[in-house]
């Protein structure tokens, strides 16, 4: 049965499945519904085309790469991107980013999952957003990380994936942030490391 984590919590992936080596992490999110007789018959709701990015950092949180809509696929082959979603429509993940474990460059010691509102809308027109961790030897979910997402902020760091020595740890952040891409959240990006990560316990 898959943890269901709070904002702030985090789990150890040896405790939770031992010699774990690939998972993924699927992002979902649902627009804000049409109001009314005529906003349903005439379907008035407007797409929101959220992005879901992953960003490679090493200890110190220097980048290292980034898998997002414009490159699926990571420099070493061990994390692939699912593809854009340009609306939200429909159950299940919207858009799932894939990671081998053993496969990652050896510097990489953080795995900041992030989502931007690329078209521009804020998150008072998504109604909520989730994530879940996602077993890919046995296809089970692990963990999963719902909020209410819906307020003037464009973006949300999601969760991370932390390396302490051969463990992993996933951190449920559900920070609110802004801009449409990945690199409008370097400053938040920076600040969570330096809180919540400490240098040289890759």
């Amino acid at each position: 049965m898959a943890i269901n984590l709070s904002k702030g919590q985090k789990i150890s992936l040896e405790k939770t499945a031992p010699k774990l080596s690939r998972i993924a992490l699927g992002l979902a999110w649902q627009p804000i519904e049409p109001k009314g007789f005529f906003g349903r018959m005439f379907n008035t709701s407007e797409a929101v085309d959220l992005d879901a990015s992953c960003v490679c950092l090493d200890a110190q949180g220097k980048e290292i790469d980034v898998i997002w809509f414009r490159k699926l696929v990571s420099t070493d082959k061990a994390i692939r991107h699912s593809g854009d979603n340009r609306t939200g429509e429909g159950d299940g993940d919207d858009e799932t980013l894939s990671v081998d474990l053993g496969g990652l460059d050896a510097r990489i010691a953080v795995l900041m999952f992030t989502i931007n509102s690329f078209s521009g809308q804020s998150f008072q027109r998504v109604r909520s957003s989730s994530c879940r961790l996602l077993n890919m030897q046995t296809r089970e979910a692990l963990a999963m990380f719902s909020l209410d997402a819906q307020g003037k902020h464009t973006a949300l760091l999601m969760a991370a994936l932390t390396r302490r020595g051969a463990d992993w740890e996933m951190s449920a952040i559900g920070e609110p942030g802004f801009g449409s891409t990945y690199r409008d959240l370097a400053g938040p990006i920076e600040d969570w490391i330096k809180s919540h990560y400490s240098v040289g316990t890759a």
